[in-house]
């Protein structure tokens, strides 16, 4: 999809089957089971390409290898871009999935890499590619292999050896690799890569609507660390950047790269019509925590409908939130189709992050070749890998943002084939409230990438790391930002740089890079060995291993069920052991929030509204036990796991005990409508920021020591900040609004997972007051409303 989500023309389901496009998703809603599910039907008209001549520079090489895969002509985007790339003009390519933004960026470079080859072939010119995962990475490998030029090219990531990283570093013209490796690898060695730096003509940055948040800031300085070695060695390559779902697009990038940049935004290519169906799962009988309707889940709803496009031979990629979910779905559809034709069990597969490398590149591969008729998948299939010839999208949940929802809707149809999607809905208040208001998803852009390159936690560590590939001077520190200097005076403070008369010098025998972990990811991936063998199964984010992999976790991988006995947190190891267990396992953790500093803050009458500075404490401190299925819990189980501490921004309201008398709040419900609000107000900020509900946090009380009255906290879940509070503050009044809301909109009557109730929480949604709430949001609603008019 293009930058801004597409003019369409919407109709809502209204019985029968119209012809064309729209078939797949009615076909599926039309069964009288299924009344009432389809909530909305988008259509998304098909256009015309516009071709352009190719460039008079373009080698003839190159234009006739790209004219046997079957592109006669280049698209004007296409044209428009690789012109300025050329030229030597930094530039953004922002145009639709599948528009073809990958010849944008290879003409260019592959023209000037085989005119500068030397009488001998030496490399005379290289391009370094980098991708947010190595499957994106791996897949423009293949690509340009197939373009049989000669070319040297090569990946360089945590997949290679030691004889192919060594080959890259002395022969390669075109290294791919991953943001990380830059980081940890090519950066800090870069004296080994003279040659290589030397030449370097374009930096090609893919799929740059994922750098966002605290990984956003981290890659924006890695970029600057990497203009800085490349200055160093003498030379100054041009920044080819692309995405399909990316707002404000020259600004981002130039954000990302500190460079002012050409946005290229006018999609010349042709599209196929697409339908995209909004879905809503029925209500079950079944009551919830404390009661409560709950609906089916996304991902079984997901799995019959997977079961029955594979059995109707649509080629389908169903996106999962979990890895757990992934799997879980493809197990499901498989069990179901081997009742119609045990043949059609075994086309249908799940992949997710933690898979062994030779794993994923098996799925790849069959899903390339049609192997398979239906893939369930993280978002780790969410990017640009060439994946053509899939009809039909499906999406268990919204997948955080409007931008990440048109990545994964444009995996379908690529080229100028029709495609079908379905969005289904969460029991969740995002999901639930847009499925009943598209009009939050058609026709508005997507969201602005939020990320804050002058984080003091993320430009220090990449300041020492600076100092080290070599001695940062006066004359750099205007490259990474105007905070650099004060941020350089700390960490001589702390010891860790040291001023000498021409420059800060890195003096600890630590490797600088180790002190960032770009993706924020806490420290070390935690391995999970199995017991007996020593095989490593697969891997866990650090931050998540205290809620996954505790002792007892249950822990699925490829349709196998395993217990997790024993978690070594020093050697970043669980071992696990197969397991057949009737339940599954959710940590419970205990939150604490202490404010460090306001920095902002808004009267809202009498009412506060403030940004700043909080340390939050975070601990494991049991687990559940929940029967399957049904879900109901069944036990919990103590955990001794330490407890772990984040300073961070957060957005926070206060409303004065005056102000909670007058609207005759009983002091009673106030615990209850304050958790609620807070709930809820987490499930809508991603609608308004580039985030998840998992990269925020959140805290209520009826009394705040910090503020003395009752007090909702909303906190980014990373050190420093990501932005995601702070733009919560900025548009506070319509998020806010947009909570309250889904809150009374709700057709529960004391709560449920579709409005207050969180998957999160530490105290197992409790206690909730669902109209306490609505009325608490009335209440500091109306006193922005009297801001505003005493402002007017």
């Amino acid at each position: 999809m293009p930058t801004d989500a597409p003019d369409t023309a919407a109709t809502t389901s209204r019985g029968g089957a119209p012809a064309g496009v729209g078939d797949a998703v009615e076909r599926l809603a039309a069964l009288p089971s299924r009344q009432g599910r389809l909530t909305h039907l988008e259509r998304l008209p098909a256009r015309s390409g516009r071709p352009a001549p190719w460039p008079a520079w373009a080698d003839p090489g190159v234009v006739a290898a790209l004219g046997r895969r079957g592109v006669a002509q280049p698209w004007e985007h296409q044209v428009e871009a690789a012109e300025a790339a050329y030229a030597g003009q930094h530039v953004v390519v922002s145009t639709g999935t599948a528009s073809g933004k990958s010849l944008a960026f290879q003409l260019p470079a592959l023209t000037t890499l085989l005119g500068a080859r030397g009488r001998r072939g030496q490399r005379g010119a290289t391009t370094l590619y980098l991708a947010p995962t190595k499957a994106l990475a791996q897949d423009q490998l293949a690509s340009l292999r197939g373009l049989d030029l000669g070319l040297r090219a090569t990946t360089h990531d945590g997949d290679s050896g030691r004889d192919q990283r060594d080959w890259a570093r002395d022969h390669a013209e075109y290294v791919l690799t991953n943001p990380d490796m830059l980081h940890r690898s090519l950066l800090p060695g870069h004296e080994h890569w003279h040659h290589f730096w030397r030449t370097l003509r374009y930096v090609v940055v893919d799929e740059c609507h994922h750098y966002r948040g605290v990984f956003g800031a981290h890659v924006a300085q890695v970029l600057r660390r990497l203009r800085r070695v490349c200055a160093a060695h003498g030379s100054s390559p041009t920044f080819v950047l692309a995405s399909a779902t990316v707002a404000e697009p020259a600004t981002t990038a130039a954000r990302l790269t500190g460079l002012p940049v050409h946005a290229v935004t006018d999609d010349a290519s042709p599209r196929g019509s697409v339908a995209l169906g909004l879905w809503e799962p029925p209500l079950t009988s079944y009551a919830g925590e404390n009661g409560a309707p709950v609906r089916r889940a996304a991902s079984s709803e997901t799995a019959d409908l997977l079961t029955d496009l594979v059995v109707e031979g649509v080629r389908t990629l169903a996106f999962v939130r979990s890895r757990r979910g992934a799997e879980q779905v493809a197990m499901t559809a498989a069990a179901l189709l081997a009742e119609v034709d045990p043949a059609l069990a075994g086309r249908v597969a799940s992949y997710r992050g933690g898979y062994l490398p030779e794993e994923r590149r098996a799925i790849e591969q069959q899903l390339r070749a049609g192997d398979l008729l239906g893939l369930a998948a993280t978002n780790a299939l969410e990017l640009g890998i060439d994946v053509s010839g899939l009809d039909a999208v499906l999406m268990a949940g919204f997948p955080g943002t409007r931008a990440a929802l048109w990545q994964q809707v444009g995996r379908a149809g690529r080229g100028a084939r029709d495609a079908s999607a379905v969005l289904v809905a969460r029991d969740d208040p995002l999901d639930t409230y847009l499925v009943h208001h598209p009009e939050a998803l058609f026709g508005r852009p997507v969201e602005a990438s939020v990320f804050d390159e002058s984080n003091p936690y993320v430009l220090g560590p990449h300041l020492c790391a600076a100092a080290q590939e070599q001695a940062l001077t006066e004359a750099d520190l205007p490259l990474f930002g105007p905070t650099a200097r004060g941020v350089v005076d700390q960490l001589v403070a702390a010891g860790l740089l040291r001023r000498r008369s021409h420059g800060w010098f890195w003096t600890d025998r630590r490797r600088a890079a180790d002190l960032a972990d770009i993706r924020s990811a806490g420290g070390r991936p935690v391995q999970l060995v199995e017991a007996g063998t020593g095989r490593v199964v697969g891997t866990v984010d650090a931050g998540s291993a205290h809620g996954t992999a505790h002792p007892g976790a249950v822990y699925l991988h490829r349709g196998e069920t395993y217990l997790v006995t024993s978690l070594d947190l020093e050697e970043s190891v669980a071992v696990i052991e197969r397991a057949e267990p009737d339940h599954t396992t959710s940590a419970r953790e205990v939150t604490d929030i202490s404010v460090v500093a306001e920095r902002e803050h808004t009267d809202w009458g009498r009412c506060r509204l403030s940004l700043g500075e909080v340390a939050v404490s975070h601990q494991v401190v049991s687990y559940l036990l929940r029967r399957q299925p049904g879900g109901e819990v069944v036990g919990e189980e103590p955990l001794d796991l330490p407890e772990r501490t984040l300073r961070t921004t957060a957005v926070w309201w206060s409303v004065p005990d005056d102000v909670l008398e007058d609207a005759g709040l009983d002091p009673g419900d106030l615990p209850g409508a304050a958790h609620a609000a807070e709930h809820c107000s987490i499930g809508l900020l991603p609608l308004f920021a580039t985030c998840d509900r998992w990269d925020i946090g959140g805290v209520s009380t009826a009394r705040h020591p910090d503020t003395g009255v009752l007090t909702v906290f909303v906190h980014d879940g990373h050190p420093g900040g990501a932005g995601f509070a702070e733009r919560g503050y900025r548009t506070a009044h319509a998020w806010l609004t947009a909570t309250r809301e889904a809150i009374v909109s709700c057709e529960c009557e004391a709560g449920c997972p579709s409005c207050i109730q969180s998957p999160k929480c530490g105290n197992q949604n409790n206690p909730l007051d669902k109209a306490g709430a609505a009325r608490l949001l009335e209440v500091l609603l109306a006193g922005a409303q009297e801001r505003a008019g005493a402002m007017a």
